[in-house]
């Protein structure tokens, strides 16, 4: 059988205009975490006070929609956890 010619590869060289990679300083997000359990436990305390008190806390004219007051806050907590790195 007859053996195959070996070809060669040319190296790759970049182009010359481009640009070397630049180092990206991320900032200090230490805020994210505690912000983030706050509201959390500020949408819980919420809805675990209207139950308890029968809907006359934490704000009576709202009703039921004071547990949609609750998971809004627990959802903005979700919201700023998306900030952490």
């Amino acid at each position: 059988m007859p053996k195959s010619r070996i070809r060669k590869k040319a190296e790759f060289t970049p182009p010359p205009s481009a640009k070397q990679a630049t180092n990206i300083k991320l900032t200090s997000r230490s805020w994210v975490a505690p912000v983030m359990l706050a509201l959390f436990a500020i949408g819980l305390a919420w809805i675990v006070v209207f139950y308890v008190t029968d809907g006359s806390l934490p704000v009576k004219s709202l009703g039921n929609l004071n547990i949609v007051v609750g998971f809004g806050f627990i959802a903005a907590g979700f919201g700023v956890s998306t900030q952490w790195k």
